[in-house]
């Protein structure tokens, strides 16, 4: 149980591993024919951008679920985002800073930010650490989380969605519960964020505890656009 709250709290796939867990697997979404040279560009959020993946078990390698994110609102210093799964009639809404480091799921909050967001300007080589309390609103479980980020490549990277120069970030972290330091929680998380979409193409994400990975999961750009 506590995995999947820190999962919930600090993420990726904070928002699809939870809101996919009773998901059925659904047929995705129309995946963009566009070529690299054709596709739009969204350096600059705007209401109504809109990005949909597809969320694997990076075990079985099964599909899980399929999720779009569509900005809802715009502020100087947050972006909304509300998402949509597949099969499912309700999702939820997510807050980022302009960073693309979330701050809130609705049951999760973190203070300042979950850290896994960008740094502009990437560059290759670029490094920066991050600290926060992740607080369940529901439960009280409270986390302290702590990490390190870094630039590592420039990737040209195809998805469903098209072709798309990437930078690939690294991440790792670590979180522990408030009031038992003993309980641990070990993240790495690799992200391929796309400037021209202002978003990320694919990321990976493998979580442990007691020495054991508990989650391998990953999901893949198949389609976005703009309203």
């Amino acid at each position: 149980m506590m995995l999947s709250c820190l999962l919930a709290a600090i993420g990726l796939l904070a928002s699809a591993s939870v809101l996919s867990a009773q998901t059925p697997s659904q047929p995705s979404a129309p995946a963009s024919t566009e070529s690299a040279s054709q596709q739009e560009t969204m350096e600059d959020p705007q209401i109504g951008d809109h990005w949909t993946y597809e969320l694997r078990d990076d075990v079985s390698g099964d599909l899980k679920s399929t999720i779009t994110h569509t900005i809802t609102d715009i502020t100087p210093t947050e972006i909304s985002l509300r998402l949509a799964v597949l099969g499912r009639p309700n999702g939820g809404y997510h807050t980022y800073d302009r960073a693309w480091d979330l701050i809130n799921t609705g049951t999760w909050r973190s203070t300042p930010n979950d850290g896994t967001g960008i740094r502009a300007p990437l560059a290759v080589g670029k490094t920066w650490s991050f600290k926060s309390t992740d607080s369940n609103t529901s439960s009280g479980v409270s986390l302290k989380t702590s990490g390190t980020s870094k630039v590592t490549a420039k990737e040209t990277l195809t998805t469903r969605a098209g072709t798309f120069e990437t930078f690939k970030i690294e991440t790792s972290y670590e979180s522990r519960n408030s009031n038992d330091a003993t309980k641990k929680y070990l993240s790495e998380q690799q992200t391929w964020y796309a400037p021209a979409i202002n978003h990320w193409v694919k990321r990976t994400h493998v979580s442990r505890s007691e020495g054991k990975v508990r989650d391998r999961s990953a999901v893949e750009l198949v389609e976005y656009g703009r309203r």
